[in-house]
C-alpha cells in the first residue's frame, strides 16, 4: 500500500515517521520547501537500524511521486498562529489545498484522501468539491483529535487509564466543537454517573480551550504531537480495514437534517474509507448546537475558492 504525505512540517512527518514504524505501507513524504522533505526521510531511514525496523520511506519536492497512492494526507498549509483563529487562515490556506486538490484528481483519482490542514472543515469541503470524489473517500481528522484530548482531560481527572475512556465530540473542529458528555464512557458507564454537571462541564470548557492553550505556551506553530497521532490512526483505520468507529469531518447530505457542509461526526472507517456514518440520537439543545455549528461553516464556505465540480453520489 502506497500512503503519501503532502507537507513535511511537524504533523507530516511525525505521521510519516508513526506510519513507518508501524509497517503500514510505503511512505512518501512531499513539500515544497525543497531538500525538506529529503533531508527528514533520510534522518527517518537512519533510525531503522536502531529501531530493528525495515521500513520504506521517501521524501521530495515532487508533487508528481504521490502518483497511485492509495491514502493521500495533506498537512500542508500555513499553521495558526497565536490570536489567530482557525477561520482566519481560510484565505491563506485555500488557494494551497485547492492546488494540492487538483494534483490528488490527476494522479491518485481512486486514493483515499485525509485532511488534516486549518480551518479544518472547509478544507476539507474544499477538497471535496476540487476533486469530485465520493463523499466516502474524502475526510477530515477534526474531531477526533478533540475527543482525544477531552478523553485526556477526563482520564486525569478520574486518575484512571485514558484506554478505559470513550469520548465523543462532534461538530467543528475549533471553537464550535460539541463534546458530548451523554455519550461518553468510562469502561462503558456513561460520564455523568462518575462526575456531576459542574466538574463536567469545567472538562468540556478546558476541552474547547486546549488547541489554543497549546497554542500559546509554544508561542510559535501549534500542536503535533497528539495532531500526528489521530492522523496516523485514521490512516491505519483505512489500511489495515479496522471497521473502527471514530469522530471525523465527513460530508452530509441529509443526515443529522444536514445539506451540503463537512461537519464532525462519528463514522465506521475501512477500506474504502468511510462505511457508514452514525446518527447519534440527539436531544434538542444538542441539535441546536450542531445546527449552529454547521451554519457557522456555510457562511465560510462562501468565501471558498470552489472549483465547481459535482459531489458524486
Amino acid at each position: 500500500m502506497k500512503i503519501s504525505i503532502i507537507g513535511a512540517g511537524n504533523v507530516g512527518s511525525l505521521t510519516a515517521m508513526r506510519l513507518a514504524q508501524e509497517g503500514v505501507g510505503e511512505i512518501v513524504l512531499i513539500d515544497i520547501a525543497k531538500g525538506l522533505a529529503q533531508g527528514k526521510c533520510l534522518d527517518l531511514d537512519d533510525g531503522r537500524s536502531i529501531l530493528k525496523c525495515d521500513y520504506c520511506i521517501e521524501g521530495s519536492s515532487d508533487l508528481d511521486k504521490i502518483k497511485d497512492s492509495d491514502i493521500v494526507v495533506i498537512t500542508a498549509g500555513l499553521a495558526r498562529k497565536p490570536g489567530m483563529s482557525r477561520e482566519e487562515l481560510l484565505n491563506k490556506n485555500a488557494q494551497i489545498i485547492k492546488e494540492i486538490s487538483l494534483n490528488i484528481k490527476r494522479l491518485c483519482p481512486q486514493a483515499v484522501v485525509i485532511v488534516v490542514t486549518n480551518p479544518l472543515d472547509l478544507m476539507t469541503y474544499l477538497v471535496l468539491k476540487t476533486t469530485g470524489f465520493k463523499p466516502s473517500k474524502v475526510f477530515g481528522m477534526g474531531v477526533s483529535l478533540d475527543g482525544a484530548r477531552f478523553a485526556n482531560l477526563i482520564a486525569k481527572e478520574l486518575n484512571i487509564p485514558v484506554a478505559d475512556i470513550e469520548a465523543t465530540v462532534i461538530a467543528s473542529h475549533g471553537e464550535g466543537m460539541l463534546p458530548l458528555p451523554r455519550f461518553t464512557t468510562v469502561k462503558g458507564v456513561r460520564l455523568n454517573e462518575f462526575l456531576d454537571d459542574k466538574k463536567i462541564e469545567f472538562l468540556v470548557e478546558r476541552t474547547f480551550k486546549r488547541g489554543l492553550e497549546i497554542l500559546t505556551l509554544l508561542g510559535s506553530g501549534s500542536a503535533y504531537f497528539a495532531p500526528s497521532a489521530a492522523a496516523a490512526a485514521l490512516v491505519k483505520a483505512v489500511a489495515k480495514n479496522e471497521k473502527r468507529v471514530i469522530g471525523i469531518c465527513v460530508y452530509l447530505n441529509g443526515e443529522y437534517g444536514l445539506n451540503d457542509v463537512c461537519i464532525g461526526v462519528p463514522c465506521c472507517l475501512g477500506k474504502d474509507g468511510i462505511e457508514k456514518i452514525i446518527e447519534l440520537d440527539l436531544n434538542k439543545e444538542e441539535k441546536d448546537k450542531l445546527n449552529k455549528s454547521a451554519d457557522t461553516i456555510r457562511e465560510l464556505i462562501r468565501q471558498l475558492p470552489l472549483f465547481c465540480q459535482p459531489v458524486s453520489a
